[in-house]
């Protein structure tokens, strides 16, 4: 009996199992949700042209047969003005300091700039293996691309340099192997069926603010809050009940629209989106509501979850 061979298929090359966590990081729109999406397969963190809109550690997780790939979805790094922008960059720090590898992504589009090289001198102190993530490739010439490689190379001494396109999904497969390679060695962290650690809830919450920011981002770049108040299962029914909560009153108007058109659209686009998340029929009720100033109130802000 030839056991030994039958077991190499479902391993690595050197028959261990590994698991463990690993971040994107980066400069806003360097990429990292389109990543984190494309490498999970599922539509998880949400994306946005604006910085700071990714606020809760999402994690998603890639099964394979040889190992378990834990990623955490960080908020961006970024020069904190308020109360909420010093909680992320803590946040931040603290995902750093516990994960396995660390994906700095610098965009192929972009020049290699002073955010960058912030990023990269963050590094220095941490445990993790640190590779960097060339991304949206498919956006420049071979030359173009060649100057980047090279320029990144330079930041710092990363222990490797990939690049991938998520839109195309060119070597997405070879960046998830080498982050792999990189993972200690471990029992599987979660069971099999597990795509993402967060509750329901803050993922659809997710889902709506992200319906409710399409449009409007340059209205309300970032003050809208999406609390699930309640989720009844009726049947086949799920009934979900949120609040938006914006700052001022304008902004209450911005989003419910006229007549109530914006708020309606709102509605039925994240209700297709949680149908998907859910795998059936929705109701949806959403209202939104003023709470002054919640960024800067730490009672409103851990009311809101952060």
């Amino acid at each position: 009996m030839h056991r030994h061979k039958a077991a190499r298929s479902d391993k690595r090359e050197d028959g261990v199992y590994r698991a463990g966590f690993a971040c994107f990081v980066g400069r806003p729109n360097a990429g990292k949700s389109t990543l984190t999406n494309a490498i999970v397969g599922q539509k998880i963190a949400i994306t946005s042209n604006k910085p700071q809109t990714t606020r809760h550690v999402i994690r998603g997780i890639l099964h394979r047969p040889d190992s378990q790939l834990v990623l955490v979805d960080t908020p961006g790094l970024h020069r904190p003005r308020t109360l909420l922008g010093e909680r992320l960059n803590d946040l931040v720090r603290e995902t750093w300091s516990e994960v396995d590898v660390i994906g700095i992504c610098f965009p192929a589009d972009e020049p290699v700039g002073r955010g960058d090289r912030f990023i990269s001198s963050e590094m220095a102190e941490l445990k993790a293996t640190v590779i960097a993530v060339v991304t949206k490739v498919d956006l420049v010439s071979p030359q173009v691309l060649a100057e980047r490689l090279l320029a990144v190379s330079q930041l710092y001494d990363f222990a490797e340099i990939i690049p991938v396109s998520a839109v195309s999904g060119h070597q997405v497969e070879q960046l998830t192997d080498v982050m792999v390679k990189y993972l200690p060695e471990s029992p599987q962290l979660y069971p099999d069926d597990v795509l993402t650690d967060e509750p329901e809830q803050v993922l659809i919450g997710e889902l709506i603010r992200e319906a409710a920011l399409e449009g409007v981002r340059d209205e309300l770049p970032h003050s809208i809050a999406v609390l699930v108040e309640e989720m009844q299962v009726e049947g086949k029914l799920t009934k979900i009940y949120a609040d938006l909560y914006v700052e001022r009153p304008s902004q209450k108007s911005i989003v419910i629209g006229t007549r109530g058109e914006r708020l309606k659209q709102v509605g039925s686009q994240a209700r297709v989106q949680i149908e998907e998340l859910l795998g059936g029929k929705v109701y949806l009720d959403l209202h939104v509501r003023v709470a002054k100033e919640w960024q800067r109130d730490p009672k409103q802000l851990r009311k809101l979850g952060f």
